[in-house]
């Protein structure tokens, strides 16, 4: 058991701990219920509510909220298009999204797998200061992707 102030009261009977929280004012609240014995405290219930929400928010909030999104090329994808794609990603990765960079072949643009790997070799170098390469670029079928993870946050 812990009293109001945190300190170590050590081991009592349920009525002692339910004595000692009224003759304080404050409830007697379980800590960690799985320990054995379990954890009990004297607090404000109000409070330690109050600050399990407040630790809860902050834990979410700090979470990875990020997800993936896709972006999908051709092997002769011109210029403009290409810097207009790119911009999106850039966008994304800012947004802490996992880019997957996608370049579909159709048809005998399949013979031409080699522009395919120097679209998404241009991409990942336009994108090395939002992201790096998570995955490299496989074929897959008829589709080579690969995947850019936003840089990690400096703290």
């Amino acid at each position: 058991m812990l009293d109001e102030n945190g300190e170590h009261v050590g081991i009592l009977s349920i009525q002692e701990a339910l004595d000692m929280a009224a003759k304080a004012g404050l409830d007697l609240v379980e800590i960690s219920p799985g320990a054995d014995p379990p954890v009990v405290s004297i607090v404000d219930y109000g409070k330690f509510r109050y600050r399990q929400k407040r630790k809860e928010r902050k834990a979410r909030k700090s979470q990875n909220v990020g997800g993936l999104k896709e972006i999908k090329f051709r092997p002769n994808t011109e210029e403009h298009d290409y810097s207009f794609k790119m911009k999106h990603a850039m966008e994304f990765l800012e947004s802490r999204y996992k880019v997957k960079a996608t370049v579909v072949f159709r048809g005998r643009q399949l013979a031409y797998k080699e522009q395919g790997y120097q679209l998404l070799d241009k991409l990942a170098d336009d994108l090395s200061e939002f992201g790096q390469i998570e995955r490299k670029p496989v074929m897959e079928g008829r589709q080579m992707t690969m995947i850019i993870a936003p840089l990690k946050e400096k703290n």
